[in-house]
């Protein structure tokens, strides 16, 4: 590709960056390379070549775009709240409408359409039983044959169940649902119009069916009941469907949402008491880029299971793990370098155990040897002990 292309980032973005430097630490790319074209100050550089002065989209352009985790790290950090985020979706937009194959385009439309979503899960699940496809290299985890529904139990809060996630970790759901209808709640279950949030799409610049998608899930989640979301990169991209979609509705819609554990923490007295044993089980707390650096609300997992265990945190100030939705696919041996770095501040917290609030983090960290759990799998384990314990204590 060698093509001229304005990349319709607004200026006034593009121009707030004065390349301090000080994001350099938080990017996990320029820490694994050292390389500027690798760290958010080289990119926007490059972007400002490109849309300022008209430079060639050529394929190192290409490359420095592609290997960004879209981790989000880098704004946290920045004096001058540069917003790296929508740089780099604007950026993605533009390189999406010059890439006119790019098997994104047909591959996260599936996503949208649950029950094919289904079928072909099971499909490939018999395929990785047959040995037919390398799944440690692509990064699979092993997926389901079948599993059993989600049913409602009330309509106090809807939670979101998503796509990849519903069909090849619905098991996550179901001990979700359980924990927050253990603090007296109805959860109610989102019909197939909510069957993608959107995420995956906007990180690959397709914006249009990004939006399409927004659409179809603000219409399933009607009303004004609270909506939980239990995977955190799904959680921060409906909290900006106002800026997503641009419309009162949206912004309406995102103010209602909330990440389970967000929701939890301020209701914790409403939660079973822990059982004297529960406290002794030592956990270390991942925290997913988008609820740390998008939502800025992984404190509250930390909070939730410190009722039923010691929660640790990580010693590498939330440094990603290189997962980034479908980035370990499309960049393993990046990502894996990435990884290397949160496997040795998991072996330095001395836990047996990793709590992760996002999907694409528990099949990555899982994929190294890690034994990872959603933090909510975890407390719905302890809840089932203390209710055993409680029934054995009334016979």
């Amino acid at each position: 590709m060698n093509a001229k292309a304005s990349l319709g980032i607004d200026p006034e973005e593009l121009a707030s960056c004065v390349a301090c430097g000080l994001c350099l630490p938080h990017c996990p790319t320029f820490r694994v390379t050292g390389e500027e074209w690798a760290s958010p100050r080289g990119r926007i550089s490059a972007m400002r070549q490109i849309q300022d002065q008209g430079a060639a989209i050529d394929q190192a352009f290409l490359s420095s775009m592609d290997s960004c985790v879209q981790c989000r790290g880098c704004e946290p950090a920045c004096p001058s709240g540069v917003p790296f985020g929508s740089m780099m979706e604007a950026t993605q937009a533009a390189l999406a409408r010059e890439r006119r194959i790019d098997w994104r385009r047909w591959g996260f439309r599936v996503l949208g359409y649950r029950r094919l979503l289904n079928l072909l899960s099971r499909v490939l699940a018999v395929v990785q039983r047959l040995r037919l496809v390398p799944s440690k290299r692509l990064g699979l985890p092993k997926i389901p044959l079948r599993q059993d529904r989600l049913r409602a139990s009330g309509d106090d809060v809807w939670l979101f169940t998503g796509c990849v996630m519903d069909a090849w970790q619905r098991s996550t759901h179901a001990a979700v649902k359980r924990v927050v209808e253990s603090a007296g709640v109805g959860v109610a279950l989102p019909g197939s119009g909510a069957a993608c949030c959107g995420a995956l799409s906007l990180h690959a610049g397709l914006e249009d069916h990004a939006r399409a998608l927004a659409a179809r899930t603000m219409g399933a989640l009607a009303g004004s009941a609270p909506i939980l979301v239990d995977s955190s990169g799904c959680g921060a991209v409906l909290k900006e469907y106002g800026m997503l979609v641009g419309t009162a509705e949206a912004e309406e819609f995102s103010e209602r949402v909330m990440d389970v554990h967000e929701w939890l923490a301020t209701r914790l007295d409403m939660l079973p008491p822990a059982g004297e044993q529960d406290q002794e089980a030592t956990v270390a707390v991942h925290d997913p880029c988008h609820l740390r650096h998008v939502q800025r609300a992984h404190q509250s997992v930390a909070e939730v299971l410190a009722r039923y265990a010691t929660a640790v945190a990580l010693d590498d100030d939330g440094l990603c793990c290189g997962a980034g939705g479908a980035y370990a696919a499309m960049q393993p041996e990046l990502a894996a370098s990435i990884r290397e770095r949160k496997l040795e501040a998991i072996g330095r917290s001395g836990a047996d155990i990793v709590a992760s609030a996002n999907p694409g983090c528990t099949i990555h960290l899982a994929n190294a040897g890690v034994t990872v759990l959603h933090p909510l799998e975890i407390v719905d384990e302890m809840l089932g002990e203390i209710l055993d314990q409680a029934a054995d204590d009334d016979r």
